[in-house]
């Protein structure tokens, strides 16, 4: 496997700890294994077509599926960023990603919730993002493409940790906003959107580093599954976006 991606033992050994008890059966070596699952999403694979050196493309297929349920990639996504302790300075934004006519597909009202949704650019779904002040993700959250980007922050807003400054484009704001993070001692700089009556300034030189985040953003999507949303179910697709910002950010 010398050409082929493994993750290392000292990677493994982070991760382990977050992985479910086995019952009966011992698993497959689930260091082959997840660097399969790694394999697959960095680059843009269906299933069948992993390597045989990561075992049989089933045994990662399921493994993915089953964990992706479990909520096991989320946690340890989660749990990996939490272990850098509290961040000075927050930044959100968002950013949309197009869905395969695979993962669109038997889309109908009523059935279960796919976080797809159809805007000026197609069929798509929306990632919303808090970053730290390194540009490395702490809260995501997936919606259909066309929810705004005031309701994902508001649905983020409880999870927020302390910080001192959050960072956030012209979009972000609105008095509900900059009154939600004062509330929680967080100072906002947003600048003020053209309509607005009375600008009300924000440190421009702290602005500049907002690209942080947009870059955070250009990292994900390298990985071809996570560029193209090819999964149906919501929960696997953040499941794949987890195993990404775990792999680019926090390992």
């Amino acid at each position: 496997m010398s050409d082929l991606m493994l993750l290392s033992e000292a990677q493994m050994r982070r991760i382990k700890p977050y992985f479910p008890l086995s019952h009966g059966i011992p698993r497959v070596d689930d260091r082959r294994i997840i660097s399969g699952i790694v394999f697959v999403i960095r680059n843009g694979l269906r299933w069948r077509d992993a390597p045989k050196e990561y075992g049989p493309h089933k045994t990662i297929y399921n493994r993915f599926i089953r964990w992706s349920r479990l909520g096991v990639f989320s946690r340890i996504l989660a749990e990996l960023a939490a272990r850098r302790g509290k961040p000075e300075q927050l930044m959100i934004d968002a950013t949309h990603l197009k869905a395969h006519r695979t993962a669109a597909s038997l889309l109908k009202k009523g059935m279960f919730p796919r976080r797809i949704g159809r805007t000026k650019g197609g069929l798509n779904s929306k990632l919303h993002a808090v970053c730290d002040g390194q540009g490395r993700p702490l809260i995501m959250l997936l919606s259909e493409g066309q929810m705004s980007d005031f309701r994902g922050a508001a649905l983020m807003l409880k999870a927020l940790p302390k910080a001192k400054a959050m960072l956030a484009d012209k979009g972000y704001d609105a008095d509900w906003f900059r009154n939600a993070l004062a509330d929680r001692r967080i100072t906002a700089c947003i600048p003020s959107k053209a309509n607005r009556k009375v600008p009300i300034p924000h440190d421009v030189v702290f602005y500049k580093q907002r690209h942080k985040i947009e870059n955070m953003f250009g990292k994900l999507k390298d990985w071809r599954r996570i560029h193209t949303r090819y999964d149906r179910c919501a929960h696997t697709f953040f499941s794949s976006i987890c195993i990404a910002a775990a792999v680019i950010f926090w390992l």
